[in-house]
């Protein structure tokens, strides 16, 4: 690619000067879109926390302002414009652009998959996060892990779902390769951006929604649509999130602003892991005092599910290089971690019930 000069004079919201951030006495700004709503809890607030620590830790020198979804970009195109060079930086979850790499997914979370630390585990210590430099830098992207849902819900469903026959023909709004294990269930799996999920479940247009889990759902009002939330997301065990600087913007940083970055990211990556956890128990508390019902999903559709797992991760595994090379890493590490973690963490679990 052309190499492009972020750290230039001049700023505006034109698509001429978007990638051009002021650099007024020393300050670099950066405009930063994000694939979610500013005010979101977790997914939103998590850009806006990254935003602040860069700030604050540079003593002012890097500035990022933050544009929620669709005021700047679509919520979809994020990693699209920092590519392209019209921003610098943007903040996203990688599967929204799996339809540049089928790797992507797993960068974000997959069925039946990691855990959030299992999978922070696998980027700083087994090998992930090299893999993802290089598979990104094809595209002119940095890529930088910013935080993990955790433990997702399964989803708001109108109707109950008792065996798998009630899954066929069901509009869902569903993301990732959960969408595809869905498919293969009879469900009609379609991606919509989450502003868009309340209205759609409340016309009809879909009879159940995955989003996130209790503070985020809330939030989104889906308990005011339907009382019955399933539980967990076999579908979506962790999502991670990301911020996605473009290499030329990269480049020119300083190392201690490159260092700052990165810093700022982990920092906001354990708030929100730990904001998640806190907020979404308090959630779950109030929406089953109000009536909301956490139910579990039949062992036939959860059986289903894995098998339809198997069959959606292996195709992959066939269409895709990178996605191939990412599994292999993947399962060399989880080779130790499922063993340990069942071991340990699931037998502890299980005790403390």
């Amino acid at each position: 690619m052309k190499r492009r000069t972020f750290l230039a004079s001049g700023a505006g919201l034109t698509a001429a000067t978007l990638a051009a951030p002021a650099v007024a006495q020393g300050v670099i700004e950066w405009n930063m879109p994000s694939s979610f709503p500013k005010a979101a809890p977790g997914v939103g607030t998590n850009s806006s926390r990254f935003a602040e620590l860069v700030e604050a830790m540079s003593d002012g020198r890097m500035v990022l302002t933050v544009y929620g979804a669709g005021e700047l970009v679509p919520p979809f195109g994020v990693e699209d414009a920092v590519q392209q060079g019209n921003v610098p930086i943007g903040h996203s979850t990688p599967y929204y652009a799996a339809s540049k790499t089928a790797a992507a997914h797993w960068f974000t979370g997959v069925p039946f998959g990691m855990i959030a630390t299992e999978h922070f585990a696998w980027l700083k210590w087994g090998g992930g996060q090299e893999i993802w430099n290089e598979i990104y830098a094809e595209r002119d992207l940095k890529p930088i892990y910013s935080g993990n849902s955790g433990v997702q819900a399964g989803g708001w469903f109108k109707n109950r779902i008792e065996s798998l026959s009630d899954l066929d023909g069901l509009n869902m709004r569903i993301a990732g390769l959960g969408g595809e294990m869905m498919r293969k269930l009879g469900v009609n799996a379609t991606l919509m951006p989450a502003t868009e999920i309340f209205q759609a479940l409340q016309s009809g247009a879909i009879d159940a929604a995955e989003w996130v889990g209790p503070l985020l759902d809330q939030a989104f009002g889906l308990q005011r649509i339907t009382n019955l939330c399933y539980t967990p997301a076999y579908a979506e065990p962790s999502a991670a999130l990301e911020v996605v600087i473009n290499t030329d913007a990269w480049d020119e940083l300083s190392a201690d602003l490159k260092a700052i970055v990165e810093a700022a990211a982990m920092q906001a990556a354990m708030e929100t892991l730990g904001q998640f956890d806190y907020h979404n128990a308090q959630a779950m508390a109030q929406l089953s005092e109000e009536g909301v019902e956490f139910l579990s999903f039949p062992d036939d559709v959860v059986s289903a599910m894995r098998d339809a797992w198997d069959e959606v991760r292996e195709e992959q595994r066939e269409e895709s290089e990178d996605a191939a090379r990412v599994l292999e890493s993947i399962e060399a590490f989880t080779e130790k971690a499922f063993p340990y973690s069942r071991a340990f963490g699931e037998r502890y679990l299980a005790a403390r019930r």
